[in-house]
């Protein structure tokens, strides 16, 4: 019994830790694309973020270069902060 219950236990362990890992990235590119409507933030390497409810928008423009601060969540990139880039 003892030999099943230790591997499991090191297992659960070690994939419970690895969240603790996960780290916000921060990017930096062109706005390609912005809708309000379906919280979404699509910058010119094509990369789609969703905003978060309650996202307030200072001013984004396509074109216009930002600095995106999110992580992922299952598969999908999810907006901590955007801010427009000096």
């Amino acid at each position: 019994m003892r030999k099943f219950l230790y591997p499991t236990i090191v297992a659960a362990m070690l994939a419970t830790s690895v969240g603790a890992f996960a780290a916000d990235t921060t990017t930096t590119d062109a706005i390609k694309a912005f809708d309000m409507k379906a919280m979404t933030l699509t910058l010119q390497d094509g990369s789609v973020y969703y905003l978060p409810k309650g996202f307030k928008d200072p001013g984004l423009k396509v074109g216009e270069k930002v600095n995106v601060t999110w992580h992922m969540t299952s598969d999908k990139h999810e907006v901590d902060t955007v801010t427009i880039a000096k």
